[in-house]
């Protein structure tokens, strides 16, 4: 006689069944902490698993992922008992032997750490603080053979506690989630809900929890807000990664050259930019940031080979008072200019009028200036309003080069041109 082998899932409250039953080939699940999220996709994991597919999870830390990979050995120990399934404890993998049916639980957080590996239905737990080239170079590609699904799955983090993330930008989490919500092919679909949604964890507790949170870590972590005050206080929000990130490509010879250079002698830095002159457009090609112990010289060395080949119509950098350093690196045949406006405010203002109509774009390999313009922010007031004054401004090295050599140019002006005698760029 034939024995019953049965399969324990655990019965998911509504908001775990809500994702559970839909049908989009892409999820984003954003929920609070204890809210269900890891036991529901172990759930979803499962079901995939049963009906033969070949299922991926992914997170950032081995403790994330054994949470997961307790739910899914729960739920298949009978069948693992009787030989249906075999178990590697080791590599966390549960399949059907002679077959490509299996769910694994793998610790990944960059493109580098997911490599070697493929599935039907890939999930990626914590999605907040993982590398963004993991789901860009390695995941998307996974998918292809079998038109697979994906599922991400975060809670929102503050943009001040970004210590153990691997992401360039810290946001790109909650994008996703703002393109998913704004999808309306049916390809995408979001979800979201709290830690209050949970039925299987104590409300008092939770509550108790709560009273010794501050008003952002309540937001985030427990109702699952993204905070759109702290979009709202970022310097370069303007910046549209999704045109303006770009790969890159040889630079034309017949393209202008400029530098913005930003001085100290523990953490200098110099950004390369190349112009079209057929449409005025900037780009973004080489970011110096070599750290403290080199000299000016070995500084005006290294720019040189930078640039070799290639005229740089202007330099710039530094503020009024730094006339000294500029003249340090003139003496070693590299003229700095002072930047045209003084101002900090009206520097950005022009950069952020050139992102504005998607005239700046930045190469994707360009890390570090990528991630300072997802984390660079304004200052608040005592009424927690944004001042005109950048947080921690000195950490911004890229930034400030960026600013103190656009800030020659007018946003609206830079469409088409040559250089002008002052190296700027002038109205046809």
């Amino acid at each position: 006689m034939a024995q019953a082998i049965t399969v324990h899932l655990r019965t998911p409250h509504a908001e775990q069944e809500r994702f559970r039953r839909s049908t989009a080939k892409r999820k984003i699940i954003r929920a609070g902490r204890r809210s269900g999220k890891t036991v529901g996709v172990a759930i979803l994991a499962v079901d995939g698993f049963l009906a033969g597919k070949r299922v991926l999870y992914t997170a950032p830390t081995g403790e994330q992922a054994e949470k997961f990979w307790y739910e899914v050995s729960r739920s298949l120990s009978e069948p693992v008992e009787a030989g249906v399934y075999h178990k590697n404890e080791t590599e966390r993998v549960i399949e059907r032997p002679g077959t490509e049916n299996r769910i694994r639980a793998k610790t990944a957080w960059n493109a580098n750490t997911l490599r070697g590996d493929y599935g039907d239905l890939l999930i990626f737990d914590e999605w907040q603080l993982m590398a963004e080239d993991t789901w860009e170079e390695v995941g998307a590609p996974m998918l292809l053979d079998n038109n697979g699904d994906a599922i991400f799955v975060y809670t929102p983090p503050s943009l001040r506690s970004t210590g153990v993330s691997r992401a360039q930008d810290h946001r790109h989490a909650a994008k996703m989630f703002k393109a998913a919500r704004e999808d309306t092919t049916g390809r995408w679909e979001a979800f979201h809900f709290t830690s209050f949604d949970n039925p299987h964890i104590s409300a008092e507790g939770l509550k108790e929890i709560t009273l010794d949170m501050s008003r952002d870590a309540y937001h985030t972590e427990i109702m699952a807000e993204d905070d759109d005050l702290q979009v709202a206080l970022l310097v370069y929000a303007p910046f549209n990664e999704r045109v303006c990130k770009i790969p890159r490509f040889p630079m034309p010879q017949n393209w202008l050259h400029f530098t913005g250079h930003d001085f100290g002698t523990a953490n200098p830095a110099a950004l390369f930019f190349a112009q079209d002159p057929a449409t005025g457009y900037f780009y973004a090609y080489h970011e110096y940031l070599p750290g403290g112990g080199r000299s000016t010289y070995e500084h005006v060395v290294e720019f040189k080979k930078l640039t070799e080949g290639v005229t740089v119509i202007k330099r710039a950098g530094g503020s009024h008072q730094e006339e000294e350093i500029r003249q340090g690196y003139r003496a070693h045949g590299w003229q700095i200019q002072e930047p045209k406006l003084l101002s900090v405010k009206a520097q950005i203002d022009k950069v952020r009028g050139m992102m504005e109509l998607n005239k700046l774009f930045v190469f994707n390999d360009l890390y570090n200036y990528l991630g300072e313009l997802a984390n660079c922010m304004w200052k608040q007031d005592d009424q927690g309003k944004a001042t005109d004054v950048i947080k921690d401004e000195a950490r911004y090295h890229l930034c400030a080069s960026a600013r103190y050599i656009l800030s020659d140019f007018t946003p609206e002006t830079a469409v088409r041109g040559k250089a002008a005698s002052g190296g700027f760029m002038s109205r046809r």
